[in-house]
């Protein structure tokens, strides 16, 4: 009897600072994997082209940048924005007529990642953007929404890679995007 009273409260001792323990552990392992409020990312883009009216866009290239902050529970709201040249070829009659264009676009999304272990990531975005197209001294804008997913891999705390696919409802031969890059987390 005297043995089972000193062993109890040994016992006890034992189990509740190996719970401390474990809790302490799962706030440093919290801690550790909590993402860091802001980001910026800078991804580079190549735009599939699209055929829009009497206009053939071809592919084109670009850069983008997105300015984030994570709300938390996997959502974030961004403001993007990107630079894309391309050429654009119109057809009118028996005549083709190839320019160079330029289009700026930026767009507030909301984005949703969805964590799928080991630092990766998978993501779903929703935006509306502003499009301005420049053809040479003739230049364009446009409104409508844009969707995209992709994926991201962390790095490490501070930094990510990603990769999105992005559709835009904007009717213009410049057609979808590829974007590859990278994000920085503060």
């Amino acid at each position: 009897m005297k043995l089972v009273k000193l062993l109890l409260p040994v016992a006890m001792l034992m189990s509740v600072s190996a719970f401390a323990g474990e809790e302490a552990e799962a706030a440093a392992h919290e801690e550790h994997h909590a993402e860091l409020p802001y980001y910026v990312a800078l991804k580079g883009m190549y735009t599939l082209g699209d055929t829009y009216k009497n206009e053939e866009g071809d592919a084109g290239y670009g850069v983008g940048i997105d300015l984030g902050y994570r709300l938390g529970h996997g959502f974030a709201v961004e403001i993007d924005g990107t630079y894309e040249n391309g050429d654009v070829t119109a057809k009118e009659e028996a005549e083709e007529i190839s320019e160079n264009v330029e289009y700026y676009t930026t767009s507030l999304d909301l984005v949703y990642v969805y964590e799928v272990g080991a630092g990766f990531g998978v993501l779903g975005k929703v935006g509306y953007e502003y499009e301005y197209e420049k053809v040479g001294d003739e230049t364009n804008n446009d409104t409508g929404f844009i969707f995209a997913a992709g994926a991201e891999y962390e790095i490490n705390e501070e930094f990510k890679a990603i990769a999105e696919y992005e559709h835009s409802l904007i009717d213009s031969p410049k057609g979808d995007a590829i974007l590859a890059g990278i994000m920085y987390n503060f």
